[in-house]
């Protein structure tokens, strides 16, 4: 199997809106160094291409982990939602691989008494949803709620959050979160 290095350090650079100049001086390498392996005409040695990821920041694992799609599927079936969570709490969401995406969507399932934990969470970025089915008691740093089918919520994700079902029913949500954060 051939990874294609130039077209997925020039998808990574991109997304990250960094021109060739600017990587080329964040790493301490010529901008035209980039330019050929960009364009596939050089091969970086593992030392020059961790020395360059620095510059994103990015290490190599996360380098060689990630695939950059050329064409991006549009549509999915229900059954090709991609389980991302795991009991009792289930988040299905949009797309195998956000790679490059900025914004995840999540069809969002809480079993009876299910949290996210007495540790909230906290990550950066904005997150938002609507409660489908059930109740979900969101808080938010020291405020908290019990939203019901129809409420919803948005919020800044650094600040400290939890998600908990309440009652004896399921709870659906259909969120979304900017930027992904599975």
């Amino acid at each position: 199997m051939s990874v294609d290095i130039g077209r997925r350090l020039r998808f990574i650079r991109a997304h990250h809106k960094l021109s060739q100049r600017e990587l080329a001086k964040r790493a301490g390498v010529t901008n035209s160094t980039i330019s050929l392996i960009e364009s596939n005409q050089m091969n970086p040695s593992v030392g020059a291409l961790k020395r360059i990821l620095d510059g994103i920041p990015m290490g190599l694992a996360e380098f060689f982990a990630l695939e950059p799609e050329s064409r991006r599927k549009i549509f999915y079936r229900a059954e090709e939602l991609t389980e991302v969570g795991k009991k009792p709490i289930s988040y299905r969401q949009i797309g195998d691989n956000l790679f490059g995406r900025s914004l995840q969507i999540l069809k969002e399932r809480y079993e009876p008494g299910s949290d996210t934990g007495r540790v909230h969470l906290v990550h950066d970025g904005e997150e938002g949803g609507i409660v489908i089915s059930g109740k979900l008691e969101v808080t938010v740093e020291d405020e908290r709620r019990i939203l019901n089918p129809g409420d919803a919520y948005y919020f800044e994700s650094r600040r400290p959050h939890r998600f908990r079902c309440v009652g004896g029913k399921p709870c659906e949500v259909i969120s979304a979160c900017t930027p992904p954060t599975f």
